[in-house]
This record gives C-alpha cells, sequence and structure tokens, in this order.
C-alpha cells in the first residue's frame, strides 16, 4: 500500500493509490486525529511513497538488522525456555555458530533440534542435534536415500574437496564450517563457511578470496580429470561468483578501471521511483570485462592454490570419501594426512569448525542428574 504512486496500472484511479492518498491526508495532523499513533513495518523501504517518510507522518524509523551474538543468546533463550535440554548445550556456543540468523531462523533451529531428538528417542536435547539442526536450517536436509555411482561420489568428493581446501589455506576467506558429500537439498555435496563474528562490511581481498575459493570446484575437477570432464556441477558456483563480481565492480567500486560509480541502477532499470540510468555501450562492455576478469582471476587463484598443495588436496578427497562428513578442525587434520578418531574428536566436533573463539567459551553446568547417572528434564510450570 505505501509503494511510490505512479507505479501502478491503474493511474491515479488505482484503488492502492487512492488508499494512499487518503492514509497521507489522514495523517497531516488535524485536531480530530489527536492522541492517535500509526505503527508500520516493511522491509522495502526503497519503494515507499516518499511522501510516507516526511515531518509531521512516520516521524521516527527504527532499523532493526539481524541480531548480533548477544541478541541471538536472549532469542534462543526466549525459544528454549520451556525445552528440556542436556548439560552440555550452551546457548552462548549457539548463538557464536549462527552469524547472519534471524529471529525465525533461530526459532526454527529450536523446533528442528527439537525434532532431531525426538526422532531417536532422546528425552533431552543435546549439542548434536542442535548441530545436526543447524546444518539442515544451513545446508538442506539430508537426502541419503539418493543412489549415486561409485564415480559419482568420487567426483563429487573431489569437487568440495577444492572448495574446502581452497577455503582452509587462503588466509581472507570465512573458516570453513564443514564439508559433505552427502547431498543435501538440491546439491549433491556442499562446503559451508562461516564468518567466526559478525559480518558487518566487505573488503576487496576477502572478496577475491572468497572469488577463488568459489571457482575452486570447477578448478578441482579441470585439475583431476581435465576440461573434457568437467561437469554442469560448478553451475550453481558460477552465478554465485557471477553475483559477487557484479557487486564488486557495479556497487561496491572495487574496480580501477569502471570506478566509484553505481551501476546497479542502470542494470535494474526502472525501479518505480526514477526511469533508471543509461549506460553507453562501451561502459556496458566495460563491466562485463571486469566482472570477467575477477572471475578468471579467482578461478585462476584456485588452481594454484590446488598444484601448489595436490598432496593436502588427494588427502582431504579421500577423506571425504571414507568420512563424508567433515567438520573444519577434522578438514585440517586430514589435509596433513592424520587418521581421525571420532571418539576423541568428538568435542571439537561440536564447535563451529572448530574455532578458538567458540570453544573458548566455558560451558554451562549440568542442570539435574539422577543418582543412577541419567538426564531427567525438568518439569514446566
Amino acid at each position: 500500500m505505501g509503494r511510490a504512486r505512479g507505479a501502478g496500472y491503474g493511474g491515479g484511479n488505482d484503488e492502492r493509490e487512492q488508499t494512499l492518498n487518503q492514509l497521507l491526508v489522514e495523517m497531516d495532523g488535524f485536531e480530530a486525529n489527536e492522541g492517535i499513533i500509526i505503527v508500520a513495518a516493511t522491509n522495502r523501504k526503497d519503494v515507499l511513497d516518499p511522501a510516507l517518510l516526511r515531518p509531521g507522518r512516520f516521524d521516527r524509523q527504527v532499523t532493526v538488522p539481524s541480531p548480533d551474538s548477544r541478541g541471538r543468546e536472549k532469542i534462543l533463550g526466549v525459544h528454549a525456555r520451556k525445552l528440556p535440554t542436556g548439560p552440555d548445550v550452551d546457548l552462548r556456543i549457539i548463538a557464536r555458530g549462527t552469524p547472519g540468523f534471524s529471529g525465525a531462523d533461530l526459532a526454527n533451529l529450536v523446533n528442528e533440534s527439537a525434532l532431531a531428538a525426538a526422532r531417536i528417542g532422546r528425552r533431552l536435547v543435546t549439542m548434536e542435534d542442535f548441530e545436526k539442526a543447524k546444518d539442515k536450517i544451513l545446508m538442506g536436509a539430508e537426502r541419503r536415500s539418493m543412489v549415486r555411482t561409485k564415480t559419482q561420489l568420487e567426483k563429487t568428493a573431489y569437487h568440495e574437496a577444492g572448495h574446502a581446501l581452497v577455503g582452509s589455506l587462503l588466509p581472507k576467506c570465512q573458516p570453513v564450517y564443514k564439508a559433505t558429500i552427502i547431498a543435501r537439498g538440491g546439491a549433491g555435496g556442499m562446503v559451508m563457511s562461516l564468518p567466526e563474528m559478525d559480518r558487518l562490511n566487505f573488503y576487496r581481498d576477502e572478496c577475491h578470496d572468497e572469488l577463488a575459493m568459489t571457482m575452486a570446484g570447477k578448478a578441482a575437477e579441470i585439475f583431476k580429470y581435465g576440461e573434457d570432464q568437467v561437469s554442469n556441477g560448478p553451475s550453481g558456483d558460477i552465478q554465485q561468483a557471477s553475483s559477487l563480481a557484479r557487486a564488486m565492480v557495479m556497487r561496491w567500486g572495487m574496480s580501477d578501471l569502471v570506478g566509484n560509480i553505481d551501476y546497479s541502477e542502470a542494470a535494474e532499470g526502472y525501479s518505480g521511483r526514477t526511469s533508471g540510468l543509461s549506460t553507453s555501450a562501451g561502459t556496458k562492455e566495460l563491466i562485463e570485462s571486469e566482472v570477467r576478469t575477477f572471475v578468471q582471476d579467482g578461478y585462476d587463484l584456485a588452481l594454484k592454490t590446488i598444484t601448489d598443495n595436490k598432496m593436502r588436496f588427494e588427502n582431504l578427497a579421500q577423506g571425504l570419501l571414507e568420512y563424508e562428513t567433515l567438520t573444519g578442525a577434522e578438514i585440517k587434520k586430514v589435509m596433513e594426512g592424520e587418521v581421525l578418531n571420532r571418539d576423541e574428536d568428538e568435542d571439537d566436533s561440536t564447535s563451529a569448525g572448530g574455532t578458538p573463539s567458540v570453544t573458548a567459551i566455558p560451558k554451562t553446568k549440568p542442570k539435574s542428574k539422577l543418582s543412577d547417572g541419567g538426564m531427567e528434564p525438568e518439569p514446566s510450570v
């Protein structure tokens, strides 16, 4: 209803615009409206009619971003209040391992963890259940029933090993949280990265390393099997890399040739408020040339990293074939040829990639225990 006028199909007689006009009249501050407060919310401030935001209408604007680590901990405490949790559950660790999660994501995380515990008949929700729920939200549900040949699994392992290797070795990449060759969602395998802290800005060197990690899957396939054996698996990687490169060139001014000019509106065209900027054919060619250069540079860096670390790459691929899923701490061990002992590494695997900033937080004390060592949920009031 608050969308900018003039963008509708019915012109001035559009019912939505008439409603907006009437609302603007009523909000002008007549005596009959004294004592009335109007509150509204939107996630598309960019398409609102400018008249709504003028003084005397919506005077105060409150921005509600995604919660930070402390906010996520408080939100988790609200949703997990009536949940019977085990003594190993620490909401601070969960909050630190879920950067970027909204309140709805955190509520879904608590519900999924309870379902994960109920499926195996567990009376208490443990940290393992929260990790399973986080994996499901971040990477999609497991599809273990998906039938794949040994060759397909091997190619998937080398593809994901490329992502994990480059993401672990390049200094500006986000820490690798988990790598898996189990089919999840619509993907045959996946490597997830999570920042150690909430990400506020994107920096140029970080973006170039992220491009390299994104293109590492295709570089790994070509390095292992040759250019003629590359699959359509990297299609999602190419889309992600192209989107990031275009943002660097067209919005963030990270291209020396294109300069500090925002061309995103020209690419998006008509936005409802303006008719969009027009760019020359030469500028469009320059932008696409820079985007292609950024992506190609990322691919070349990924291929060089894999070539310089052939043994680590091979170890990681074989480790994925053997264990199917590796955490961030396990990836570092497997790359160096170490044999995993899952019983000893169990504590490390519960953290977000085994990063020190998460595991250094002390765990909470047990709530209650039975005399025989079993755990009993506390009764809810």
